[in-house]
């Protein structure tokens, strides 16, 4: 029987995020073992920092990305929208298996919307793409940096420290925890991060075994979504703390994709669609077309 180590990191969704991909190898591989590798990283490590001091270095990647090219692993899955625009040489994308719901979530500590805040109302996230959107629509709550896994911001929002904190909605469903959401933004309140929901699954480029295995659970439309989403965020050569956002819908043969820039806090938003394999150009251009517009304004 061939075997198959998976790294990934220790947290509970990032957990249930490789069990996921997991079930889908066992379905189409089912002669594979599979082996899940605990992998601490740098993020994990510290839970102190601003995540913009890391995010965009790969805080939750670089450890696990190591250990793959070191032959410890043979794959390994991340949060897509946690990865480096820049691609580590000797690694591939394999596959984009699923992504759940993208949006972003509230989750307030006595419930309601974002508009049912009291005024002043402390909101917890350390994503300047959220923060900058959220002030849009409610400039009078005070934000405050969170750190913590999923559970542990929970805690804090129940324990007070905050009125209400900032999650996407897929990491709350892909713990059974999409009840906590007392709010979930549409598409015109606030634009997710580029690929948020979506998974990446990873492997060496010189290994024809594994990228056979990984192709057949990938998924090709989805992938193209999502790199039309990717190439916006590489093209504003800002990394993932900057303040952008992005998502690429389809219709039949023709793909739409909508951003957005916040330098300064002033929101410029967009959109630009064209035919289903174009993505990667239409976020380049659409990224182009943000930062004139921002320039412009000043901003």
């Amino acid at each position: 029987m061939t075997a198959l180590r998976i790294g990934t990191r220790a947290s509970r969704l990032a957990l249930q995020q490789t069990e996921l991909v997991a079930a889908r190898l066992r379905r189409t591989a089912p002669d594979v073992a599979i082996e899940v590798v605990e992998i601490t990283t740098a993020g994990d490590r510290d839970r102190t920092s601003p995540l913009t001091s890391g995010e965009g270095a790969g805080w939750f990647t670089s450890a696990i990305q190591e250990a793959l090219l070191a032959g410890e692993v043979d794959v390994a899955v991340h949060s897509y929208k946690d990865l480096p625009t820049a691609r580590p040489e000797g690694l591939v994308i394999a596959a984009v298996p699923e992504r759940a719901d993208p949006r972003d979530a509230l989750v307030a500590r006595d419930g309601g919307t974002l508009a049912e805040l009291p005024e002043g109302a402390v909101v917890g996230t350390s994503s300047p793409r959220r923060a900058a959107q959220t002030l849009a629509i409610r400039p009078d709550l005070e934000l405050r940096p969170i750190r913590g896994n999923v559970e542990t911001r929970l805690e804090k929002v129940d324990a007070g420290e905050y009125d209400g904190a900032l999650f996407a909605i897929a990491g709350l469903e892909r713990l059974g925890l999409e009840g906590r959401a007392s709010h979930v933004f549409g598409f015109e309140e606030m634009l997710p991060a580029p690929a948020q929901g979506a998974l990446a699954v990873e492997c060496r480029r010189d290994d024809a075994a594994t990228l056979g295995l990984l192709t057949a659970i990938d998924d090709g439309d989805l992938r193209r979504l999502v790199s039309a989403e990717r190439a916006f965020l590489a093209a504003l050569e800002a990394g993932c703390s900057y303040p952008a956002a992005a998502y690429a819908e389809s219709f039949g043969t023709t793909l739409k994709l909508h951003g957005l820039v916040a330098p300064e806090g002033v929101i410029v938003r967009s959109r630009v669609g064209g035919p289903m394999d174009a993505g990667p150009g239409l976020g380049r251009s659409l990224a182009r077309e943000l930062l004139a517009l921002a320039e412009q304004q000043g901003a």
